[in-house]
């Protein structure tokens, strides 16, 4: 009996320290929860405090962490059969809904960097802007006043924020009007500034401006650019293409855009207006030719990827007939290395416009025919900040390697070796006199 005994009073003394191990362990997991919960309130209060302060990126992962955060914390108690805490910080107080009215008040000043930081200009570039479609967005939008919308989408464009993000910021009343207000403004922008792709009205300046290079007639260089879309939307490693014509300056002065990823160069240059005009109907690139000092003809043309066809308007690179580096004579060295310099132009142009406009930067995850359209927009802001003098951005990186498109396979164009062979001719003299 007394053996016995004995086990039953060690059975009771280890039922008590268990019991009592996992009341140490619950009270340590409510003391952890009600801390992290605090943390979680005082993280909300900072930001209600501070959000006039902090960058947009910033902002935009504050909000994104917070609710995860709770969301987190909540699932953890119900699995641990403990109540639940508070209800979720939630941004759609008042004072937090009302963030670009209370912005516009606190950045009253023509020099205050945060305009730049939360629209990618400057407050006087910001009302030069506003001023070209504001008759527009009083008759498109006549519920939402002009500045909020134009600032609605620049921030979504900037930022990549969602539309959730946009009506809590601007004061919309839900997710589907922020998203109307904003391709109403993508529209717009379209619509009323499409003149910034200058080629047939500015095509004077482009040819001037192409002496940088010594490139007498030259009207810009044409590239290809890939923008990859979400594998779900087109499939593994889907895109779109986008052709793009970039004058001297930097400038987008013709865009096409849309073209699926797998399409040829020289199949979507056959189906755009600018091969239209050029090389059908003759309405572009028909100015005066240029005469060398030998006596040659250059007509205008613009210079284009090896990807594209050779044509007395479109000159593209010498390709070498062997591996073997002399098989290039000067004069097409001299063409070539001319022609590389110009292919930057295309590629810094769109390394700056995914560096500002961070929803064209990613892959793209949303309705993929509104795509084309974010694309052309930012193109028309990029050349309407370089036209009010913003300043290029800080992190702009262009990629030292580029993706490399199929060389054309058509046969070479006569006319066109003739004009290229001038040209190469010409930038061999040149060369020489420096």
């Amino acid at each position: 009996m007394t053996h016995g005994g004995g086990r039953g009073t060690k059975a009771i003394t280890s039922k008590r320290k268990a019991t009592t191990s996992e009341d140490k362990t619950l009270q340590l997991t409510k003391q952890l929860a009600n801390n992290l919960s605090s943390a979680i309130d005082a993280a909300y209060s900072f930001l209600l405090e501070n959000d006039l302060r902090l960058l947009p990126s910033q902002i935009l992962s504050l909000e994104s962490l917070i609710p995860s955060l709770h969301l987190s914390l909540s699932s953890f108690l119900s699995a641990s059969s403990l109540p639940p805490i508070s209800s979720s910080p939630s941004s759609s107080s008042p004072s937090y809904t009302c963030w670009f009215q209370r912005f516009i008040v606190s950045a009253n000043s023509d020099l205050d960097p945060r305009w730049v930081h939360c629209f990618r200009m400057s407050r006087p570039s910001f009302t030069l802007l506003l001023s070209a479609i504001i008759p527009f967005l009083y008759s498109s939008l006549p519920a939402i006043s002009p500045n909020t919308a134009l600032a609605a989408f620049l921030f979504r464009l900037a930022h990549g924020a969602s539309f959730k993000a946009v009506a809590r910021h601007f004061g919309f009343e839900s997710s589907a009007e922020a998203c109307r207000v904003f391709y109403t403004v993508c529209k717009l922008i379209i619509d009323k500034l499409g003149y910034l792709f200058g080629l047939r009205s500015d095509i004077g300046r482009i040819v001037v401006g192409s002496g940088w290079s010594s490139l007498p007639n030259c009207c810009g260089f044409l590239g290809l650019e890939r923008f990859p879309v979400d594998g779900k939307l087109l499939g593994e490693n889907g895109s779109i293409l986008v052709q793009a014509l970039v004058d001297s300056e930097g400038k987008f002065v013709d865009v096409s855009a849309g073209w699926p990823g797998n399409m040829k160069a020289e199949t979507i240059l056959h189906q755009t207006k600018l091969f239209s005009a050029a090389e059908e109907s003759r309405e572009m690139l028909n100015g005066p030719s240029y005469r060398t000092s030998d006596g040659n003809l250059i007509p205008q043309y613009i210079l284009g990827d090896s990807c594209f066809p050779l044509l007395p308007w479109l000159l593209t690179p010498y390709v070498r007939s062997n591996e073997e580096e002399d098989s290039f004579g000067t004069a097409q060295r001299e063409f070539n290395a001319a022609h590389d310099r110009a292919k930057g132009l295309v590629d810094t142009a769109f390394a700056r416009v995914r560096a500002r406009w961070q929803l064209v930067a990613e892959s793209w995850k949303e309705r993929i025919e509104i795509l084309p359209f974010m694309i052309v927009s930012s193109c028309l802001m990029h050349n309407f900040l370089i036209k009010c003098g913003e300043p290029i951005p800080d992190d702009v990186a262009v990629c030292s390697k580029k993706e490399e498109f199929s060389a054309s396979e058509g046969n070479l164009n006569e006319s066109g070796q003739r004009v290229r062979d001038a040209l190469a001719k010409h930038l061999t003299r040149v060369s020489l006199r420096r």
